[in-house]
């Protein structure tokens, strides 16, 4: 009898701890010493309404400090990005790529940022990716990341990142070039159609606020950026904010915004920081 209930025990602890997260992107973090309650925000980089909701004002009227993944505010930001755009050891977007595939990515950037792939021969090719989300929706840029630093400036609050630039840059380091070079190839066969379709599905299921089925659909991802380098892109780095998001939290309460993808999972921040002994709840 003992060792039946030890093993349901067991089986149901195994099975909380698999249970899928709420539908929520705000997320409240108290207990474990915490003297004020700080807040967990799952935010989508590029968008078509970054409009925030009555609860997240008021999580952020009562914090005291945002961080972000960066430091948007830092006006050298720039700068030390530009010092991180090339890659290593000499690798040349046009000896990764055959002729008739450089030609493809060349007419393609001439056609959407009237730029020549020469141009960026040196760069990662993930880097020059980023320059046409722009193009991948049909409305005007937004991003919620901004909206969560306007709340703050008027608030009179600080804002500080959770890692570096150098940090954030060589995660495109650690992918391989050839990947990067490869994803951004098929993005100029599909002349961006197949991008425009993923994103407007991730907007969809981020307007829903499910951040399990963000992660699920960044793991099924035709894009091997995506799919195949989830501890680089996700669980490293989530498993690096802990401790500083800890030290944070106790000494003031504190408003976090990072990419809704890192929320979820076994290693995503909300779990992680539920190891820790933090109580996190969504706040709906």
């Amino acid at each position: 009898m003992k060792k039946l209930f030890i093993s349901l025990l067991t089986l149901l602890t195994g099975l909380s701890f698999s249970q899928e997260l709420e539908k929520s992107l705000l997320w409240k973090i108290s207990g474990n010493g915490l003297q004020q309650d700080s807040f967990l925000y799952g935010t989508i980089h590029i968008t078509c309404d970054a409009t925030l909701d009555a609860n997240t004002i008021k999580a952020l009227e009562k914090t005291e400090q945002l961080y972000l993944e960066l430091d948007m505010d830092e006006k050298s930001m720039q700068m030390q990005m530009m010092k991180h755009m090339m890659m290593k050891d000499g690798t040349k977007l046009s000896t990764l790529l055959n002729a008739d595939d450089f030609k493809t990515v060349d007419e393609f950037l001439k056609k959407n940022i009237n730029m020549s792939a020469k141009m960026f021969d040196s760069f990662k090719p993930f880097i020059i990716t980023t320059m046409l989300y722009p193009k991948m929706i049909d409305c005007p840029f937004q991003s919620v990341e901004n909206e969560l630093m306007k709340v703050s400036k008027e608030q009179k609050e600080e804002i500080f990142g959770l890692e570096t630039v150098e940090d954030q840059m060589k995660v495109f380091d650690a992918i391989s070039y050839q990947v990067q070079a490869d994803e951004l190839v098929k993005m100029a066969k599909s002349d961006l159609q197949k991008d425009k379709d993923e994103l407007n599905k991730m907007m969809k299921i981020y307007q829903s606020k499910d951040i399990e089925g963000m992660l699920k659909m960044m793991d099924d991802s035709d894009n091997k950026i995506t799919s195949d380098n989830q501890d680089v892109l996700l669980n490293n780095r989530n498993k690096n904010w802990i401790p500083v998001m800890i030290k944070t939290m106790k000494a003031k309460p504190t408003f976090f915004g990072v990419g809704a993808g890192h929320l979820a999972g076994e290693e995503g921040v909300i779990k992680l920081l539920r190891k820790e002994g933090f109580t996190v709840e969504a706040v709906k």
